[in-house]
């Protein structure tokens, strides 16, 4: 099917949808004419998110820190996907967590993290798969960060964040290898430090400058660049 503006329409699912990020992500694919998916855990809640009011949204509540929602999810897109698959699934949603440093960082906490991070996400992909074209291909994308990398790190602390992230890249890199044959494609992005309720109002960019940055690296995206960690304006980040 084509959009209006002769484009050939994509469903794409975005995680964590209803605000910073996400909602940009949500804009951006509608402006261009695809069918959104935007799940996030309070829909009625998501006042700029309902405001969109397009055609081409469907909205669906999700906590990802749910596994028996992350299960029932496929099941309960069956009427919106009738015949269609989904293109692109877009692992937005993830938190920071409040306990950082040497002195403070909370095992409990770390696990909260790691559960929404890095755990969910692997469980939404692996839900997710049936629904997936295989034919475009597919695309697996996942919001991670330059403080998940582990040469970048010269500052130190941050020790839930930091490696909630280091091991979704690792989830990240792991499924390139495995979902390669059935015609899937995926990337890890950092985002930049963008001025939104976790990146705080000192960001160095905004939402929009950074969500355009990266789909136009998920849009380069092919066999050859499958499985890498990109930063928002493409250049690619060491592990």
């Amino acid at each position: 099917m084509r959009s209006k503006t002769g484009k050939t329409m994509e469903t794409i699912l975005i995680t964590g949808a209803n605000r910073g990020l996400g909602l940009e992500f949500v804009r951006q694919f509608l402006a261009r004419g695809d069918k959104v998916i935007a799940c996030c855990r309070a829909p009625n809640e998501a006042v700029e998110l309902q405001a969109l009011n397009n055609d081409g949204l469907e909205i669906f509540p999700l906590d990802v820190g749910n596994e028996k929602a992350i299960q029932s999810l496929p099941g309960r897109l069956s009427g919106t996907l009738k015949e269609s698959k989904i293109a692109m699934f877009i692992n937005n949603a993830g938190i920071y967590g409040q306990t950082q440093s040497l002195d403070e960082a909370d095992p409990e906490e770390w696990l909260q993290v790691f559960r929404i991070n890095t755990i969910a996400p692997f469980l939404l992909t692996r839900a997710l798969l049936p629904l997936m074209d295989s034919q475009l291909p597919g695309k697996l994308i996942f919001l991670s960060s330059k403080m998940g990398s582990i040469a970048d790190n010269g500052g130190g602390s941050t020790y839930i964040y930091r490696t909630s992230k280091a091991a979704l890249n690792q989830v990240m890199k792991s499924l390139s290898i495995d979902l390669a044959d059935q015609g899937l494609l995926t990337a890890a992005l950092h985002p930049g430090w963008v001025r939104t309720d976790m990146g705080g109002p000192n960001g160095l960019i905004d939402a929009n400058e950074s969500v355009s940055g990266m789909m136009r690296v998920i849009d380069a995206l092919d066999a050859t660049t499958s499985g890498r960690f990109f930063n928002f304006d493409g250049a690619e980040i060491s592990w």
